[in-house]
């Protein structure tokens, strides 16, 4: 299993500080999840991800370039727009008033449109396939 540096070093200073302390501090799992992302010439890219991250915070970590993000996870552009795998989309919650009205500035908007910066990850979404739209503008 692959885990980045940061997750490395949460679980070995959780252990550190229950040894240090001797408090009940209980070293947690670390779940990393892992989402696939699918451009429209169907190349896929497998990323992980935290738990508690939004599906746009993993793709911009991951270098995922179709996914512009401009305004950082605020709701308050359409340039995070992705395409869910419909057999994944009872997983996730039903897109907000607010959400669905910055989908009217979406391009190529489809009945499984969303914006990533609105999908948190739980450890349902574990190889969830995700689709980038051709074009965020």
């Amino acid at each position: 299993m692959y885990y980045n540096c940061t997750s490395l070093f949460n679980i070995f200073f959780i252990f550190y500080i229950n040894l240090k302390y001797n408090k009940n501090i209980r070293l947690l799992k670390y779940t990393m999840i892992k989402i696939t992302f699918r451009d429209i010439k169907g190349n896929d890219k497998t990323v992980t991800s935290n738990i508690g991250e939004t599906l746009m915070e993993a793709a911009v970590k991951n270098d995922i370039s179709e996914i512009e993000a401009e305004c950082g996870g605020a709701c308050s552009c359409a340039t995070c727009h992705v395409y869910i795998n419909k057999e994944w989309l009872n997983k996730i919650p039903s897109a907000t008033e607010m959400e669905e009205d910055m989908l009217d500035f979406a391009f190529d908007v489809k009945s499984n449109s969303r914006l990533s910066c609105q999908i948190k990850i739980t450890k349902e979404l574990d190889g969830l396939l995700v689709e980038t739209p051709e074009s965020q503008f």
